[in-house]
């Protein structure tokens, strides 16, 4: 393939002085490399701490929400224009329940975006086991698809939660209540809900999330078992919960299911908003270290062309008198940026990846965790080298231009 002779050109000044290259190479394979890793282990320590919280959390919740007193009760009494206020208004209390639980359910399956819908109802109890008592809730869910939703099994420490459908009177706990109240499978514990009578239950299993406030208060039951602890009728539900093909589309399903059924629909975004605005700020700093790593690499090639034109000042003069035009002398000193801005994308990809799939061996151990998480996601590699490739065409630009707008004349004089 004939190449042009802008092209010979700008390799002969590369090879030329390879060990400057070299060097101005390295800095982009350094940039890219790190940009590669960074954005790995972030994409990894992000999609970790995801599917953790939706080890409890499903992608939207829809409850009944206690309102706060308005006004609209004296605009019916007080029948003229006057202004009514209320002055410090209390919650309303409300049947915590959901009307028409099924009917509901049914509806929201029929959105294509669904994938599953399970009922729950919420009880707060008291645990108690010989003198020692504590607090928590039980959550009454059909368990199949309740580890359809959240993976039960992985999560289980001892015993086998399908024994939730076949013992009636039992109990799945966390095994932060299992350690203070000493429990084990097998054991009996009386849980006492606020609105209904003491029930002794059997721990048929205990499961571990590794979150700490869930493991020490929350247990599970058959749902008919949380509706008979409370003193309700089978039609009784607390919670619907739901999960989505792709969770990033919670919040408008959320907001479209407020609409439909008049209750709150909680996404997995407002519940966890710390974690998002972890993310954030994680991804500001990452953002921040990756930007000075490609300015300090695109600083060395600018200065690396700088110097070139300086030596080369004199036969740039001569190619210009011999016809070379500006745009032509541009050429020269941006394919050098390009074609060292490649090279060093090439061999940064390899280091980079390299690097990452080093990092994802390293041993944690910190509960669910057992290697560093780390993400090998392809558009990272394209989005390095895209960067690297403008960062050099960037430092390239400006000392090609300088070396266009020399004067033939003036440098062939002296």
């Amino acid at each position: 393939m004939k190449v042009s002779v802008n092209t010979e050109i700008a390799i002969t000044y590369l090879s030329a002085r390879k060990k400057q290259t070299l060097v101005a190479a390295l800095g982009v394979t350094f940039g890219i490399s790190m940009f590669i890793f960074m954005q790995s282990l972030m994409k990894g320590t992000n999609d970790y701490f995801e599917k953790s919280s939706f080890s409890t959390t499903p992608h939207i919740r829809l409850y009944n929400e206690n309102k706060v007193a308005d006004t609209h009760l004296m605009d019916n009494f007080f029948k003229d224009k006057s202004t009514k206020i209320l002055d410090n208004p209390k919650q309303i209390q409300e049947n915590q329940g959901l009307t028409n639980p099924y009917g509901i359910i049914n509806e929201i399956k029929k959105n294509p975006q669904v994938v599953a819908v399970t009922p729950q109802v919420t009880a707060n109890v008291l645990y108690n086991s010989g003198s020692v008592q504590i607090s928590g809730s039980v959550a009454g869910v059909n368990i199949v698809q309740e580890d359809k939703m959240f993976d039960m099994q992985s999560n289980m420490v001892a015993g086998d939660f399908h024994d939730l459908d076949r013992v009636n009177n039992g109990l799945l706990i966390g095994k932060g209540i299992a350690d203070k109240l000493s429990l084990h499978v097998g054991d009996n514990i009386t849980v006492r809900a606020a609105s209904g009578s003491p029930m002794i239950m059997r721990v048929i299993g205990i499961y571990a999330t590794t979150i700490k406030q869930i493991d020490e208060t929350k247990s599970y039951a058959n749902i008919t078992q949380s509706q008979n602890m409370l003193g309700k009728d089978r039609s009784y539900v607390t919670d619907i919960k739901i999960n989505l093909k792709d969770y990033n589309n919670a919040p408008p399903v959320a907001r479209e299911l407020e609409i439909l059924t008049g209750y709150k629909a909680e996404d997995w975004v407002q519940a966890n908003e710390q974690i998002k605005a972890a993310f954030k700020i994680r991804a500001v700093i990452l953002d921040s270290v990756i930007g000075v790593i490609l300015l300090v690499a695109g600083f060395g090639i600018y200065n690396i062309l700088n110097m070139t034109i300086y030596e080369k000042i004199k036969e740039i003069a001569i190619l210009k008198a011999t016809g070379f035009t500006g745009p032509s002398v541009v050429s020269i000193f941006l394919q050098q940026a390009i074609y060292i801005g490649l090279m060093g994308a090439a061999v940064g990809i390899v280091i980079g990846f390299s690097i990452t799939l080093l990092a994802s061996k390293i041993y944690i151990g910190a509960g669910t965790l057992k290697y560093l998480p780390m993400s090998f996601y392809i558009p990272h590699y394209i989005e390095a080298i895209f960067f690297g490739v403008i960062t050099t065409v960037a430092a390239g630009f400006f000392p090609a231009r300088k070396a266009s707008k020399v004067d033939p004349v003036t440098i062939i004089r002296g």
